[in-house]
């Protein structure tokens, strides 16, 4: 974690710190090193939240782009007394998970469960394959207005854990040295929405400027649902003009 109660001030950890974890008030201590990066630890024991990861430079860097007030915000079920600290969650409620390590897809249900109003920001620099997959999947997005896209087979473009996801998923292919990244493709969030229009996948790029200036200030990043229905209108009406003709699975879609 990288903030814990100290004289009921939220601190981020320190050499030789201690203090109390805001999330079960157990006492934890600082570790700060070079081989990790600095935060709070329970002493002698598991950290309380089943779903806390190491934080990684990538990790931490993105909760850096957010205020203080918004990072490590703990929220509860009242029916069930379950509890989790986000990554992120806004003043409007929009909570924002960082993921850079490999997830198990029953966990990523229950946080999209337990969170409801989410959306996923997946660190797609950790494994070698997911970029040159993303740009051999490139041809098939088709743009439908500025800066969204339709995929007919989204798993050619995107990691299969994801897929299915219920909420917002943003690919950043960029890892920690954004700097030098020379690549406009990989310079760009890639979201893709839940559901499909028509049995196509809906993807939106955005810069990560224009994601961290937007994101606080809204309930909901993306309207995801009522783009679905637009755009599978937009299908519906290309087809009854017999200027989109659906194709058979593993083929190479038509060019809308």
């Amino acid at each position: 974690m990288k903030y814990a109660l100290v004289a009921k001030q939220r601190v981020e950890a320190f050499p030789g710190g201690k203090a109390t974890c805001s999330r079960c008030n157990g006492e934890v201590i600082a570790k700060c090193g070079s081989q990790r990066m600095s935060h709070w630890a329970h002493r002698g024991l598991q950290d309380c939240d089943s779903w806390v990861e190491k934080e990684t430079e990538w990790h931490r860097a993105w909760k850096d782009r957010f205020p203080s007030e918004f990072q490590e915000t703990i929220l509860h079920d009242e029916a069930t007394g379950e509890r989790h600290v986000a990554d992120v969650c806004t003043s409007h409620g929009l909570v924002i998970e960082f993921q850079h390590s490999y997830l198990d897809s029953k966990e990523r249900v229950a946080r999209e469960s337990f969170y409801s109003n989410m959306l996923w920001i997946v660190d797609g620099a950790r494994l070698k394959g997911d970029y040159p997959r993303f740009m051999r999947g490139m041809d098939g997005l088709r743009p439908i207005i500025v800066g969204h896209f339709l995929l007919r087979f989204p798993e050619e473009c995107f990691p299969k854990l994801w897929l299915e996801s219920s909420v917002p998923v943003i690919f950043d292919f960029r890892g920690i040295d954004v700097r030098t990244s020379p690549d406009p493709l990989k310079d760009t969030l890639w979201c893709l929405l839940p559901g499909r229009a028509e049995g196509h996948a809906v993807v939106v790029g955005m810069s990560p400027e224009q994601f961290v200036r937007v994101a606080p200030s809204r309930a909901q990043l993306i309207q995801a649902k009522e783009i679905l229905s637009n755009f599978s209108q937009v299908l519906r009406e290309l087809r009854a003009q017999q200027q989109y003709r659906p194709i058979p699975p593993g083929r190479p879609s038509p060019r809308l």
